[in-house]
């Protein structure tokens, strides 16, 4: 792509600031559209007029919460898998120990 028409793209090289293309990029909105039955979408917008909102924001954050949950999952499976994987190794450890721990009482 040549400098003029990167230029051309991006607005901010029109004022002469200078940006990141990947923090650009990175934050970046895309609009899509999506279908909500009428019920629920109704129940969307209650939920973002009392939250003091738009819909928009709404499912943007349930979005972002849903994937933090998913992921918080997804380490502590991850996590009981490790334990699970070292379990002879520690119970190894807790014996070994085991006469160290009994010297303080």
């Amino acid at each position: 792509m040549s400098p003029s028409a990167t230029s051309r793209k991006s607005p901010a090289n029109k004022r002469g600031a200078r940006f990141s293309p990947a923090s650009t990029r990175a934050n970046r909105k895309e609009r899509v559209l999506i279908e909500f039955p009428s019920a629920l979408l109704q129940r969307a917008d209650e939920a973002a007029r009392a939250l003091d909102t738009n819909r928009s924001d709404l499912i943007r954050n349930a979005v972002e919460r849903l994937l933090r949950e998913m992921e918080a999952k997804e380490f502590d499976r991850e996590l009981a898998n490790a334990y699970a994987a070292n379990a002879d190794m520690n119970r190894a450890l807790v014996r070994e120990f085991s006469e160290v721990d009994q010297e303080g009482f």
